[in-house]
């Protein structure tokens, strides 16, 4: 199955935009990643994705990475230690719902995109802008079969 099959071609720039946009506020890192199936530990499948992508490789250890595994119907959102060092306790609980609502409407683009934008702002408010902030991770969607 092709990524085009869960989340069209114009869907997957509105992402990718959403993902600029929101990275513009912070200096903190999101990443989507797509993939048809995961085992049965979804949270195991994400964390390896995260450190496969090298994530953890951000300068204030404040990366997102949401991760989607369409045809098992799961998914997690899994931040770094320095986001997840002062973020609520439920915080990445309430963007989970939010996307699954989407998920369930068949509507993934918008889900990943208001999602994308909540970060953006918790990002903002721990991880504000800096002036010699480079985008550390690429924006686009990964994916893999």
């Amino acid at each position: 199955m092709r990524l085009d099959d869960f989340i069209s071609i114009p869907d997957q720039g509105r992402v990718v935009d959403a993902i600029g946009e929101a990275e513009k506020m912070t200096s903190g890192e999101i990443r989507v990643h797509i993939t048809p199936k995961c085992g049965n530990d979804v949270m195991k499948d994400a964390a390896k994705t995260f450190d496969r992508l090298k994530m953890y490789k951000t300068r204030h250890r404040n990366g997102v990475l949401i991760y989607v595994a369409f045809e098992s119907r799961k998914f997690a959102i899994l931040g770094d230690a320095g986001i997840n060092a002062v973020v609520p306790e439920n915080y990445w609980e309430q963007e989970k719902d939010t996307l699954l609502e989407h998920l369930k409407a068949n509507d993934p683009a918008t889900g990943l995109c208001k999602v994308i934008a909540s970060v953006g702002e918790k990002l903002k408010t721990y991880f504000p802008g800096e002036e010699d902030d480079d985008n550390e991770l690429s924006n686009d969607i990964s994916y893999e079969d």
